[in-house]
């Protein structure tokens, strides 16, 4: 097995950016330790959607304790405009925001909402090629990224400016990049025969693997990039070289054995390969186009299934299922998810748009329907079987999985009106508090359980 300190990730065990595979037995074990219900505590919420990327957290949700209706702290922040998810890690929370022509990545005490400090870089309101739907949003969108291994975080603006700051050392940027004048990339084009033509800027998070970040660039050069962590040196581009889509992050994969990462890109679902002797290279796509080029659900992944649900001219959920050489569907259902990326949890899949809704994983069959939660959503699967929900103008609710409640929808508690204005960033749970964050940038945070002391970082 991997030695202690050793980044392990997608069947491989790495050091850096090289790799070797691991045997069935190791990835079983692998598997075991890393399945989010058979750990104990919190885990630093350093990624899109969570320490695994999957929306799936291993503390329970504060209901036995009597947490819920939550209790709010006396404290908000405001961090300016943007659809970005906070990160919570090491007793620090980071989030951006855009104000006055300017960027702003924040870090703040996690418990009491202290400003620890702040770095800004000039940026416009809206990507360089921004077209549609305007006051639906402004400023970033795309949510950070940290690298626990070496304190650097990764920011991403609407306008392409890729950045490297190093949170040991108060944010200080160690490189940044523009992806738009770095790889000429040109406005998204119409995806259907609409005329309705969008480009939302850059939207999807980056994503570190060993040595690298990864980041949607959707150039001529290549759909994936990826930089050197440290240098922003590029390593390698992949061989897609579709259009950026607008969701909010390449999820991982692992193909009989070789990791991979799965991206909605504007057109179709790509594989592509993280093997160390072919990174960047395809293993399988889909064709999924979405009227607007609104394909903004991140995709779900289990195992080699993907996953993959827009509203508009889709109007589905469909499960793929992806081979080697090809992706294959297995079941299609007439029930969408607009923004509310889905999870997959024993058996059942699960999100909130406008309803919550639980499917059968096997054959896609609704469990059950209920709620109301509009167009915004975000959702979060606790260890005890239940799911926070952030949706509807600031609505926070506690719902029962088809575990607890296999025929009906069963809410058990909920907050209406916690924020003003539309909540399009992704909910937050760590240790016992939930964030919350609307697209104006306030935080505001909830005690819902016990709050362990977290370690500080060094130097403080």
């Amino acid at each position: 097995m991997c030695a202690a300190g050793l980044v392990i990730a997608f069947g491989y065990c790495a050091h850096g950016a090289r790799a070797r595979r691991l045997d069935l037995a190791e990835q079983t074990r692998l598997n075991d330790a890393l399945d989010p219900g058979a750990v104990a505590g919190a885990q630093d919420w350093s990624h899109w959607r969570g320490a695994h990327r999957n929306g799936i957290v291993a503390e329970d949700s504060g209901w036995s304790a009597g947490s819920w209706p939550p209790k709010s702290s006396p404290w908000t922040v405001e961090v300016g405009c943007g659809a970005t998810s906070p990160l919570v890690a090491g007793g620090r929370l980071y989030a951006m925001g855009w104000q006055d022509g300017r960027d702003t990545l924040f870090c703040f005490d996690a418990v009491s909402g202290e400003e620890l400090w702040k770095q800004s870089y000039a940026s416009p309101e809206y990507g360089r090629w921004a077209v549609g739907d305007q006051g639906f949003y402004k400023g970033p969108t795309s949510t950070p990224e940290l690298d626990s291994a070496t304190g650097l975080l990764f920011t991403l603006s609407t306008d392409g400016e890729l950045s490297c700051w190093d949170t040991t050392r108060s944010g200080e940027r160690q490189w940044h990049a523009n992806l738009y004048d770095d790889f000429g990339v040109a406005r998204r084009p119409n995806v259907d025969d609409t005329g309705q033509q969008r480009d939302y800027g850059y939207t999807t998070a980056p994503l570190v693997h060993g040595d690298w970040v990864i980041v949607e660039v959707g150039a001529e050069a290549g759909n994936l990039v990826a930089f050197d962590v440290r240098t922003g040196r590029r390593a390698w581009v992949s061989e897609n070289e579709d259009a950026a889509g607008h969701t909010g992050g390449p999820v991982p994969i692992v193909v009989e054995g070789v990791p991979c990462l799965a991206i909605l890109t504007l057109t179709q679902l790509v594989v592509t390969s993280l093997a160390e002797d072919a990174p960047g290279a395809t293993i399988a796509t889909y064709p999924w186009a979405t009227a607007f080029a609104n394909n903004i659900a991140t995709p779900a992944v289990f195992e080699n299934n993907v996953i993959v649900t827009s509203a508009y001219n889709q109007k589905a959920i469909s499960r793929i299922r992806i081979l080697p050489d090809r992706a294959e569907e297995v079941w299609r259902r007439p029930y969408p998810s607009k923004v509310c990326s889905p999870i997959i949890h024993d058996g059942h899949v699960y999100w909130a748009w406008r309803k919550m809704r639980c499917l059968d994983f096997a054959t896609g069959e609704q469990r059950w329907a209920g709620g109301r939660f509009g167009d915004p959503g975000s959702c979060i699967l606790t260890a005890d079987e239940r799911i926070v929900v952030w949706g509807h103008l600031g609505k926070l609710a506690l719902v029962d999985t088809a575990k607890r409640s296999p025929d009906a929808y069963h809410e058990l508690a909920s907050v209406s009106r916690i924020l003003d204005s539309r909540p399009w960033p992704h909910v937050v749970l760590h240790a016992g508090r939930i964030y919350c964050k609307n697209e104006l940038g306030t935080i505001r945070m909830f005690v819902v359980g016990a709050v362990p002391q977290e370690p500080k970082e060094e130097g403080d």
